[in-house]
């Protein structure tokens, strides 16, 4: 038997819907999308801030940074003030992340987290800014391509006269 939950999409949904029908956009699948990068304890949806240091690998201070900019929801606190991160929260950090490692600069990451929480209404500029990521991506990804080739014909070069001195 396969049990899907389904509900609203909010801030700390970690991707987009990917090939979803426009009518099913409101809605994340909860079981779809990739495997969880971070090992969590089966069970646990509550995590101290030193817990999501060690998932993460990001620093309790850029943790709290990011709370402060707007970059995480609201997080949830203890009985005695301590933050309590939830799944959700990892899933939101893996796409920051990613974000991040697109190169994409932190106030179009804070605009895009304002977008998510402000919900469906925003989805176009949404669809337009993770485009415009996409497109200096593959922008770099061109310019390290052709550095590698450069690379490459440096080390055959290297490589056949290094044979050829011996």
């Amino acid at each position: 038997m396969t049990v899907t939950q389904t509900t609203a999409v909010d801030i700390r949904d970690a991707q987009e819907p990917e090939n979803v029908p426009a009518s099913a956009l409101s809605r994340a699948d909860l079981c779809s999308g990739p495997p969880r990068r971070h090992p969590r304890p089966d069970g646990q949806d509550s995590y101290t801030i030193s817990e999501v240091v060690a998932f993460t690998g990001l620093t309790a201070h850029t943790l709290r940074w990011y709370e402060r900019i707007g970059l995480m929801p609201h997080v949830d606190r203890s009985h005695t003030g301590q933050r309590r991160y939830s799944n959700r929260d990892l899933d939101w950090l893996d796409l920051v992340g990613k974000l991040r490692l697109t190169g994409m600069p932190v106030a179009d990451m804070v605009r895009y987290a304002e977008l998510v929480r402000e919900g469906e209404s925003t989805y176009a500029e949404r669809f337009e800014l993770l485009e415009a990521t996409r497109r200096d991506v593959l922008a770099r990804i061109a310019e390290l391509q052709d550095t590698l080739s450069v690379l490459d014909r440096k080390i055959m070069f290297y490589g056949e006269a290094g044979s050829r001195a011996r």
